[in-house]
């Protein structure tokens, strides 16, 4: 194993966000994140000692950040180990999140985020979030920051990814209140349409279906004819 000196040692600065809709999985990814990059075995091993800002609400923090403000901490907050210690343990995110685009057509303030990550000194900005969050990242990669891509949306609807943080969470709780309804819907002898989020993907209904054994599962990707449908659910209904 290479030996550095603690003087010599390359010091880096990440940065680190959340955007888009709350989900399952984000505080965990948060906390690894930091525990990764601080691991002092692995500083050594890399021979590079990183310091990690965690940047409120989202690509906002970059924007409304004014780095030489006494208050910056009001965007901006320093992560370490021990606090970031107890996050898995909770849903949603510690570092807020928002919707706000810097690619904003009626306020284009791209200039400012790139501007920030250089008066930041951020050799890299982590970007936890799902297509709108990514969308913003990608540009801002051809634009000439280093940016990584966490994919995290309960939709699972990202290109070129098996896996999003949010989705396995959402399936389960898809399957568990099916599980509910099928005793209503038992005792009372009804049909019970559920309809999933999802927008134009339709993983959580397909898996979701599967899970909990819907009879008829719809999914965007496919076309249905309505009267097709309910001449299945009439059929089924005959048979008791």
């Amino acid at each position: 194993m290479s030996v550095y000196n603690l003087n010599t040692m390359k010091k880096s600065r990440i940065g680190i966000l959340t955007g888009g809709g709350d989900c399952a999985g984000i505080n965990p990814a948060l906390k690894w994140v930091v525990k990764t990059a601080l691991d002092e075995r692995l500083e050594w091993e890399r021979g590079t000692q990183y310091e990690v800002l965690g940047i409120r609400d989202g690509w906002k923090g970059l924007v409304r950040v004014e780095p030489t403000s006494p208050d910056i901490q009001g965007y901006i907050v320093p992560l370490n180990q021990e606090i970031v210690r107890t996050w898995d343990r909770y849903g949603g995110t510690f570092l807020g999140t928002s919707r706000l685009s810097p690619y904003d057509p009626k306020n284009d303030q791209s200039k400012v985020v790139i501007d920030n990550v250089e008066k930041l000194g951020l050799e890299a900005v982590i970007a936890i979030g799902g297509d709108g969050t990514l969308a913003i990242a990608c540009r801002l990669a051809q634009e000439g920051v280093n940016v990584i891509g966490i994919p995290k949306t309960i939709d699972k609807d990202l290109p070129e990814t098996d896996y999003t943080l949010g989705f396995e969470t959402a399936l389960n709780v898809i399957t568990e209140e099916v599980d509910r309804l099928r005793t209503t819907a038992g005792s009372h002898k009804r049909i019970f349409v559920v309809e999933t989020m999802g927008r134009s993907a339709g993983w959580l209904a397909l898996e979701g279906g599967e899970s909990c054994g819907a009879f008829i599962i719809l999914i965007p990707e496919h076309d249905f004819s309505i009267e097709k449908v309910n001449e299945l659910v009439v059929e089924k209904k005959s048979r008791g």
